[in-house]
């Protein structure tokens, strides 16, 4: 009963997807960061699936690329996407890490959030209709990874003063074996995306969580969930733009 509640409590904050409602303890919350990962595997999976329905009946490629675009926002409910309009707008401002804390706060969306968004979901789309169709086992790495490092962050990063549920989901984590499990977790995937050829896309999550990691701390003062949700869409954008640099690279040679 106890992995039941786990489990929705993660697709309960995290997605859109429809749990039972369980009241939130010390005990649920515990190992919630380790069904995070569960997430982007429904991802994968409703991903796989739309795929396989647009090469049945034949869809245009536009079509095929707008569900690929879209059905990610729609199983989170866009939570991630709204850290992540949050943070671009407190890195344009180019001030102190107070100012940036205080733009994370506004509930407000600016200008550069707007720009940011256009330009996230264009390059989004772009890929997905340029890339030729994926392999069950390279999307459940990509969906699976981002979420795997993304939890494997909360217990490693400082967190920032008032950094709400991330801070709520960090502190009631059993963190030593959250950590150890989410590493683990994250091995095993960059070691089935290598298996698949896809191991560019293992070079550019790393590189977006060391970024991840330094803007927190110097930038920020600390993880939050705005960083998070960042962290995620970014990650997942530049797995991607990696994919379609190795198919269009090899198409060249």
């Amino acid at each position: 009963m106890i992995v039941l509640e786990t489990i929705a409590v993660a697709f309960s904050m995290f997605s859109a997807v429809p749990m039972p409602q369980f009241a939130w303890s010390a005990r649920n919350m515990r190992y919630s960061l380790c069904a995070f990962p569960l997430i982007g595997a429904v991802i994968a999976l409703a991903l796989w699936g739309w795929d396989l329905l647009c090469a049945m009946l034949g869809f245009p490629a536009i079509l095929r690329g707008a569900g690929l675009c879209l059905l990610p926002v729609l199983i989170t409910g866009g939570i991630h996407l709204d850290g992540y309009a949050d943070v671009c707008d407190a890195l344009a401002a180019h001030s102190g890490t107070d100012k940036r804390q205080e733009i994370l706060k506004d509930p407000h969306i600016g200008a550069f959030a707007v720009i940011h968004l256009c330009v996230y979901f264009l390059a989004d789309f772009a890929l997905w209709t340029s890339l030729s169709p994926r392999r069950l086992p390279v999307l459940l790495g990509m969906f699976c990874m981002s979420r795997a490092l993304s939890g494997l962050a909360l217990t490693l990063f400082p967190l920032r003063p008032g950094s709400g549920l991330a801070r709520s989901f960090a502190e009631a984590a059993d963190r030593k074996r959250v950590r150890i499990s989410l590493l683990v977790l994250s091995i095993l995937l960059a070691l089935l995306m290598i298996w698949e050829r896809a191991g560019e896309t293992v070079l550019a999550a790393a590189l977006v969580f060391l970024y991840y990691r330094r803007i927190c701390e110097k930038d920020f003062g600390g993880l939050s969930g705005d960083l998070a949700g960042w962290f995620l869409q970014t990650a997942e954008l530049w797995m991607l733009a990696a994919l379609a640099v190795r198919q269009y690279g090899e198409a060249a040679l």
